[in-house]
């Protein structure tokens, strides 16, 4: 269910949420309590490692509200968690920070960041340009009511003051599919690849999962599927050479097979996890040149 931050000035008070499957007989779905912390970034924001510090030139974000600085302590248990997007429904980075400068008015420098949390590593950018949108991921935020039934189907929504009806003229109309992307799976980690002595190729990957995975005490993170399972192309250019389906992390690529399949270095291998309520996830790619 996709979430809605909402923000006005001056703030009514409560933001209402109608909607409908066209632009009539509306229902309500949802009431908006808090107002959110939204604005654009300033600067560009180049991509960057995940699971490593991001120490690189701040990011200047001008929003309506107040930032405040945490130590990596409080980031580390879930402090200072901000969305950066296009305003799309799907195309959003989660990140965190642990500095916030004020520099002018609702101005600040957003400093030591951990990029692409919750998986949004495989969706990020090489660069979110200037202008980007930013949404402090704070709890003011709330989810919408999306029936699975409703993905992927256009809807119409009315967003404006709770104390006033949805046709009133200061109400926002948009229209929005959402593919409920809190299902989809997250990319394997650490794919990795090496030549055996008969030119067979040997893969494997790490699997991560959407679910309960900040754990330490557990054998393996949950799976967070009804069973595992991946896809796997063999890439040359744009051209997909061979897709395999898979049980497990791992895949013998044989001489023979790649020859039959005419690769020539360098291509690719693309592993993505499998959902029976999403599809595959993003993929994780790898470079073989030698």
């Amino acid at each position: 269910q996709p979430h809605l931050a909402v923000t006005a000035t001056p703030w009514p008070g409560s933001a209402a949420v109608w909607s409908s499957d066209s632009d009539a007989g509306y229902a309500l779905n949802r009431l908006i309590a808090a107002r959110s912390v939204i604005g654009r970034t300033q600067t560009a924001l180049a991509a960057a490692a995940p699971g490593l510090w991001d120490r690189g030139p701040a990011l200047r974000v001008k929003v309506g509200g107040a930032l405040a600085s945490v130590s990596p302590e409080q980031l580390l248990n879930g402090a200072n968690l901000m969305a950066i997007g296009d305003g799309s429904p799907a195309n959003w980075e989660l990140l965190q920070f642990a500095g916030a400068a004020l520099v002018a008015p609702g101005v600040y420098d957003l400093t030591l960041r951990l990029r692409g949390q919750a998986g949004t590593d495989a969706v990020a950018p090489a660069v979110w340009p200037a202008g980007s949108l930013v949404v402090l991921m704070n709890g003011a935020p709330k989810q919408i009511e999306l029936a699975a039934s409703e993905r992927d189907l256009a809807r119409h929504y009315r967003i404006g003051p709770a104390q006033r009806g949805y046709d009133d003229p200061s109400y926002l109309h948009r229209v929005e599919a959402f593919a409920g992307i809190g299902l989809r799976p997250l990319s394997p980690a650490h794919l990795r690849a090496r030549r055996s002595g008969g030119g067979d190729l040997e893969l494997g990957w790490i699997r991560r999962t959407r679910v309960e995975g900040d754990g330490w005490s557990g054998l393996d993170v949950p799976l967070g599927e009804a069973r595992e399972e991946y896809l796997l192309r063999v890439v040359q250019g744009t051209a997909v050479r061979r897709e395999v389906m898979l049980g497990q992390p791992s895949w013998t690529y044989p001489a023979g097979m790649q020859a039959a399949d005419a690769v020539a270095l360098p291509f690719e291998i693309h592993v993505a996890q499998l959902s029976e309520s999403f599809g595959p996830g993003p993929f994780r790619r790898i470079v073989i040149n030698v």
